[in-house]
């Protein structure tokens, strides 16, 4: 796929003067004290944004009614101060993140002379960057952003990071998650005279941080945030400083690590730092505000914090294994989550298989508890994208079998179990278990590594309507009949909570209960506005960026 890219374009924030406001409350106690190891400092003074821009056709082939309809994640951010490659560190760091977002990215740097340069692009991470574009982006400071959405040219306005100036100099912000209280925002905004250039929710974060009273820097993001309702994890960089802030609920993870050289870095997800040979040091807590600057990291609070509600998707599907999410291993836990299948819903069977690759490690985990071998029964091809070219003489379930291939010498004459992360409108899964049985499968039963979704959700995962949900519509017993499945089971809720343990309170499970911990205040949520969870491989490529969802 050929890479759209935008050279420092930049967003314009014009807006009434506000009436002053009043400074905002500390908590007593920050969440961490002040680093002690300086960083290295900044170069020179001055500022501004390079502005030209350059955008050319995204080809499209044909778009077949198939897609990969699986939980998809929207964003994925990255920060580094104080390394003098911190353009491709960030580049290397994306590249790590790119299961968070597959059609667009963005790096932010700020030069010698104190110009926030910025490079956008549709296409994956080594598509829109190469040589002599990073080439472009010097400087030890960096920010950068991969997302997933439509392609094309209306697609490249919302590639972040977003880079505005205003009275006090240039701010570039990357931003995972979505705000519940968007079109409120930006409707005051436009009523009071601030003209947007996207219609990306992260861009209202600008505008307030614009037009706020608040100093220092920091505060700002600090007053702009207290109006903020919904999820965000976000990294700014200016001039001089970097900034990472997470949400009071803390929705969407994020992580800070250390380079051996002093070099500090955040991150969506460890396996980001574990690329650029990072050190994991901790998270960024809920309601925290870190500023980094040349005399080290300094931790504030950004508002008295609820408790924590963690989006537990990031556990079941969304973050890679190998990462390390709300201090947990997502490895161990899919493969718990197996192992309860294996315990609460056994079935006689000859061969474990999962649906790779999100299913995989739960499926070990239910091999390993059931005693029954696991083998790939399901081949993923990794090189189709969204955009292929179908014959005219169409072919069932040509989106799935597209990216799997049954193994028949593994299936045929068996009785399978095959282990998924969850499953959403149920299209996917009957196209799957239909696919298993023309291999030859004698039996083939379902086990999910989630509980039944039943609502959608409003913090940065773009579910379709509850109404499309087919657990929120059917029992598990009319699902199983409705995929065509031997039997089928999900994980169940109970149990989900009771392996969490005392953590059980602090993570967020509105999709499989409808309860939602910050309730929405607007009756729609746009879709392509936040992580894309669908349940596999077919659908049309409108329904991601297709209008409004009630």
């Amino acid at each position: 796929m050929a890479a759209t890219s935008c050279i420092s374009s930049s967003i314009s924030l014009n807006a009434k003067p506000n009436k002053p406001s009043k400074p905002l409350p500390f908590l007593r106690s920050p969440f961490l004290k002040p680093s002690s190891s300086p960083l290295p400092a900044s170069l020179s003074s001055s500022h501004g944004v390079v502005s030209s821009s350059r955008i050319k056709n995204h080809p499209l082939a044909f778009l077949s009614d198939d897609y990969d309809e699986k939980p998809r994640e929207e964003c994925g951010v990255v920060g580094i101060y104080g390394d003098s490659e911190a353009s491709r560190l960030c580049y290397l760091a994306l590249h790590a993140l790119q299961h968070r977002g597959q059609e667009g990215a963005g790096i932010v740097t700020v030069s010698k002379d104190k110009v926030l340069q910025t490079i956008t692009g549709v296409g994956l991470v080594s598509e829109v960057f190469n040589e002599s574009k990073l080439d472009q982006l010097p400087g030890d400071i960096a920010i950068g952003h991969v997302r997933y959405s439509t392609a094309g040219s209306s697609m490249l306005k919302n590639v972040q990071p977003f880079v505005a100036g205003y009275r006090f100099g240039s701010v570039g912000v990357a931003h995972n998650g979505n705000l519940v209280n968007y079109t409120k925002l930006r409707a005051e905004l436009e009523e009071n005279g601030s003209i947007f250039n996207t219609s990306s929710d992260t861009e209202v974060v600008l505008h307030l941080i614009a037009i706020s009273k608040a100093r220092p820097f920091f505060m700002r993001i600090v007053d702009a945030c207290e109006k903020l309702q919904g999820a965000y994890s976000m990294v700014f960089v200016t001039e001089y400083k970097l900034v990472a802030v997470r949400d009071p609920h803390g929705f969407r993870p994020l992580v800070m690590g250390r380079r051996s050289n002093g070099a500090v870095v955040f991150a969506s997800e460890t396996c980001a730092l574990d690329l650029i040979e990072a050190t994991y040091e901790r998270e960024v807590y809920p309601g925290e505000v870190l500023v980094v600057d040349k005399d080290g990291v300094k931790s504030q609070c950004l508002m008295p914090h609820p408790e924590p509600k963690q989006c537990i998707f990031e556990h079941i599907y969304f973050s890679l294994p190998n990462s390390i999410v709300f201090g947990r291993s997502v490895y161990e836990s899919r493969h718990v989550f197996g192992e309860i299948l294996a315990t609460e819903s056994p079935v006689d069977c000859d061969v474990v298989i999962a649906v790779p690759d999100s299913g995989v490690v739960a499926a070990l985990g239910y091999a390993a508890k059931s005693g029954v071998a696991f083998q790939q029964g399901l081949i993923r091809s990794h090189y189709v994208g969204r955009t292929f070219i179908e014959p005219s003489q169409k072919i069932r379930d040509f989106g799935v079998k597209l990216k799997l291939s049954p193994v028949r010498g593994v299936l045929e004459g068996k009785r399978v179990v095959v282990v998924d992360d969850s499953i959403v409108r149920g299209t996917t899964s009957s196209k799957i278990v239909r696919l298993l049985r023309e291999a030859g499968a004698k039996e083939v039963h379902m086990r999910i590594a989630s509980p039944p979704i039943v609502a959608s959700c409003y913090y940065g995962v773009d579910t379709p309507s509850s109404e499309e949900l087919i657990s929120n519509r059917m029992s598990v017993d009319e699902v199983r009949n409705y995929i065509g499945s031997d039997s089928l089971a999900f994980l169940s809720f109970e149990t989900l909570k009771k392996h969490l343990g005392e953590d059980s309170k602090t993570f967020c499970y509105a999709c499989f209960t409808g309860n939602y911990p910050v309730k929405p205040t607007e009756d729609k949520v746009k879709r392509g506005g936040g992580d894309f969870i669908d349940d596999g491989l077919v659908g049309g490529i409108n329904n991601i960026e297709g209008g409004w969802v009630r």
